[in-house]
C-alpha cells in the first residue's frame, strides 16, 4: 500500500497512562503509539482516536486512524508496533481503509462498560479494573434508574467542566447490567458491570452518570436529581466515579 489511510483496533491497560490524548511531559497511549509508528515510518505520524479515554481508563476496542506515508504491509506494521508497545498496548488489527475515514468522525456508535466490585476487600487481580464500592448498594435499583436515561437527550448536565463539545445531544440505545467484569479475573463472583451503548458520549459522561446513579441508590441524592441533571445546561457537579473502572469496549462504523 502507498500513501494510505490506516484503521487500527487497539486494546490497552490504561493504569499507568495519563489518558489517551497527547499531553506535554506526560505518558499517554496516543503518545506511545505515535512514537512507535514514527520509528516504523521514519517520520512523524499523527493518529486520531475514536475517543479520548481518561487517565487510568482502559480499552478493549479503541480505534485510531492515520495517514501512512510510503509503502509497507499492514501486518508488518502491526507486528512491529506490538513488539515495541507490549504488554500494556496491543494492536489487535490494522488495515488500509477508504480515503476520508476518520476514527472519531466516522463512528456511529460506542459501547462503554463500567466495572464494579461488591467485595468486602480489594482483590489484587481486579483492583486495577473495577471500582470497589464502599458500602452496600442495590444494583437492580441502579439499573432501573438508568433506564430513564435511555433515548435521545441533551446530556450537557452530565458533561464535565472544560468539555469542548458544541452539540451535547446524544442517544443512549441501551444500558444493561451483567455479572462479571468486562476485564478482570473470570472467577471473581463479586464483579458486575453496567454497559452503555450509544451514539456517542461527552467528556466524563459515563463516569458522571454512574456517580449519580450510585448516589441515588444509596439514598444520598433524591431520585429527582436525574431529571434535574438532564434539564441542566451543565457542567456536571456531583460524584464522578474513578476512571479505572471504565472500559471502552468497542466502536462501530
Amino acid at each position: 500500500m502507498s500513501d494510505s489511510v490506516l484503521k487500527a483496533t487497539v486494546r490497552y491497560d490504561g493504569t499507568d497512562f495519563s489518558g489517551w490524548q497527547v499531553q506535554p511531559g506526560r505518558r499517554t497511549v496516543q503518545g506511545a503509539i505515535e512514537e512507535a509508528l514514527g520509528k516504523c515510518a521514519r517520520a512523524h505520524v499523527r493518529i486520531q482516536g475514536a475517543g479520548r479515554t481518561d487517565a487510568g481508563a482502559h480499552a478493549l476496542g479503541q480505534v485510531f486512524s492515520c495517514d501512512w506515508p510510503g509503502s509497507v504491509s499492514a501486518e508488518r506494521i502491526r507486528r512491529s508496533l506490538n513488539k515495541m508497545l507490549a504488554p500494556e498496548i496491543t494492536i489487535v488489527e490494522i488495515e488500509a481503509t477508504e480515503p476520508g475515514f476518520h476514527a472519531r468522525k466516522s463512528a456511529v456508535a460506542k459501547r462503554y462498560a463500567y466495572n464494579l466490585s461488591l467485595a468486602k476487600a480489594p482483590d489484587p487481580f481486579s483492583a486495577r479494573y473495577a471500582w470497589l464500592l464502599p458500602g452496600p448498594v442495590r444494583l437492580d435499583q441502579v439499573l432501573a434508574l438508568a433506564q430513564r436515561l435511555v433515548g435521545e437527550h441533551d446530556f450537557a448536565g452530565f458533561q464535565a467542566s472544560r468539555a469542548s463539545a458544541q452539540n451535547t445531544v446524544r442517544t443512549i440505545h441501551s444500558i444493561e447490567l451483567y455479572r462479571g467484569g468486562v476485564i478482570g479475573p473470570m472467577d471473581d463472583a463479586n464483579l458486575w458491570r453496567l454497559e452503555f451503548y450509544g451514539s456517542g458520549f461527552l467528556y466524563k459522561m459515563v463516569r458522571n452518570i454512574m456517580g449519580t446513579l450510585i448516589s441515588i441508590a444509596r439514598g444520598n441524592l433524591p431520585e429527582a436529581r436525574l431529571a434535574e441533571r438532564l434539564a441542566s445546561p451543565g457542567p456536571y457537579y456531583g460524584h464522578t466515579v474513578p476512571a479505572h473502572g471504565l472500559v471502552l469496549v468497542n466502536v462501530e462504523y
